[in-house]
């Protein structure tokens, strides 16, 4: 799937890891590819399959999305969740966006993350795992870009 930069290129002075993610200087594993949102695996995931959706824009918070984007933010934040269970076999999500606290990237992002019954997952406690390489990542991503893809 190609990511397509959101502008003109940026010189090395990019600062949000998100937006060096978008215009492809820095590498992720993205399952949406889209107009205004991208997609792709959190690098360490509370469950394999943890996604961030990502508007292309640097919105830093939830404040500063725009009345027309949030609306495109939730509906490919919906489809992913509909993709995890479909492309992984989870029971459902947990989908979660923090504003200012405990936002590690001042990048607006919503997190949808595969849930499965009895996955030990309690409250706003959030464990974090790890893919055992870049291919296993590559395979959860492959999955879900799987299931994200319109109908033939």
């Amino acid at each position: 799937m190609a990511r397509t930069p959101v502008g003109p290129p940026r010189l090395a002075l990019v600062t949000c890891v998100f937006c060096a993610i978008v215009e492809g200087s820095v590498h992720a594993h993205v399952v949406l590819d889209e107009p205004e949102v991208v997609g792709f695996l959190d690098a360490r995931p509370v469950f394999k399959g943890h996604v961030l959706v990502a508007p292309r824009a640097h919105v830093p918070t939830l404040l500063e999305v725009t009345p027309r984007l949030m609306p495109v933010l939730m509906g490919a934040a919906q489809r992913v969740a509909a993709a995890v269970v479909e492309g992984l076999g989870s029971q459902g999500s947990f989908v979660a966006m923090n504003n200012v606290v405990s936002q590690s990237v001042p990048h607006l992002h919503v997190h949808v993350v595969p849930r499965t019954k009895g996955d030990g997952l309690r409250g706003f406690f959030w464990p974090r795992t790890k893919y055992a390489d870049a291919d296993e990542a590559e395979g959860y991503a492959a999955r879900l870009r799987s299931a994200l893809a319109p109908p033939a």
